[in-house]
């Protein structure tokens, strides 16, 4: 039979979000909206996570306006049970489940003090840089190659145009895994959006340049659920997009074009396609606040730095330690659907944590 009340305890300490992007927004909603407390620490000065600094066009797959998308999340969680701390970072956390302390650092205020019944860990990912292990694509050496996160900034301003001087491409392709699937750099995960993005993105760069020729160079397209049908087949058939299976080995200068040399793996035989901009497909890593915020609450990372959960499939996002919980892309490769989704099971877990330590039950 479960304990009385301690009138000792207090009943409301509220739940700790580390981030606020799509998932800790979603969760500290969750979180309000059944009428508990909870305490955003983002680092960033503004909400909103990656579609917001990363200035994303449309999120995938559906074209909706990142930033609208993100302007109603935000609204969602301005409301007296949610307290928020921008430009802060945790910086130090002591404790067990129920009752946790933790110092919150704001550059501006300095440290703070709060305490947290239960804490989610939604600290996101970071896009991989393609010119840290190799040169092979020629990020830093030329203009023309760019991130599918350049070209979502160029979206988002409707123009998209060649960095070395400033005219529209003619020519542009799509190199797909980069830093994703490749055991070389320890990535051999799939960071399962980037054909997904690549395809929306070349729909995209289709309707603003309808002259352009778009080319996806792909090892094999990875469409889940109904991307292949929302955006994969319109990309082909509506948008003319050319989908070309093969594997891209090298980029070069000639003239006022990149050259693309690699192999057709469909026709077996090697291929030097000249292009006016080249658009690196970069994969997931985990963000430098998710590997941070493993090593400070003591939770365990697998082989690639995501926080590892350790409840298997009917239990995504329990940690290792008792009242922190991990969703989003903190947890390995996700996209927003998948973060919105995790985040509600985040925000229902901390919740029961909350209850139980009120009710005095273990």
């Amino acid at each position: 039979m479960p304990e009385a009340v301690n009138p000792e305890r207090n009943p409301e300490n509220p739940i700790l979000i580390i981030g606020g992007g799509p998932a800790g927004l979603e969760a500290a909603k969750g979180i309000a909206e059944l009428g508990y407390k909870a305490v955003i620490v983002e680092k960033a000065n503004v909400l909103g996570g990656t579609p917001i600094l990363s200035s994303y066009a449309a999120l995938t797959p559906d074209f909706r306006s990142a930033e609208d998308a993100m302007g109603e999340m935000i609204a969602a969680v301005q409301r007296p049970e949610v307290d928020i701390h921008l430009g802060s970072q945790v910086t130090a956390v002591s404790g067990q489940a129920g009752a946790f302390d933790l110092t919150v650092t704001s550059a501006v205020d300095g440290p703070t003090q709060v305490q947290a019944g239960a804490a989610i860990i939604a600290t996101g990912f970071q896009h991989f840089d393609p010119g840290r292990e190799t040169q092979q694509y020629g990020y830093y050496e030329h203009d023309d190659v760019i991130t599918l996160v350049d070209l979502e900034r160029m979206l988002k301003a409707e123009q998209v145009v060649r960095p070395s001087n400033g005219e529209p491409p003619k020519r542009l392709c799509f190199i797909q895994c980069v830093g994703s699937r490749d055991r070389q750099i320890g990535n051999e995960y799939c960071s399962k959006v980037c054909c997904g993005v690549a395809a929306k993105e070349s729909i995209e760069v289709r309707k603003l340049l309808p002259d352009c020729k778009v080319f996806i160079f792909y090892i094999d397209m990875r469409m889940y659920g109904y991307w292949e049908n929302e955006i994969y087949w319109p990309s082909q058939e509506k948008y003319k997009v050319n989908y070309v299976k093969g594997i891209a080995t090298e980029i070069v200068k000639k003239g006022d074009h990149l050259i693309v040399r690699g192999e057709d793996t469909t026709m077996g035989r090697p291929m030097e396609v000249p292009m006016d901009i080249v658009v690196l497909s970069v994969g997931m890593e985990p963000s430098e606040g998710t590997k941070q915020m493993a090593a400070m609450f003591g939770a365990e990372v697998n082989k690639y730095k995501f926080i590892e959960t350790v409840g298997g499939a009917l239990n995504t996002v329990q940690t290792s330690v008792e009242g922190v919980l991990a969703c989003g892309a903190a947890t390995g490769p996700a996209d927003i659907e998948d973060s919105i989704s995790s985040a509600s099971a985040a925000a229902m877990k901390a919740i029961a944590v909350v209850r139980k330590t009120a009710m005095g039950v273990s």
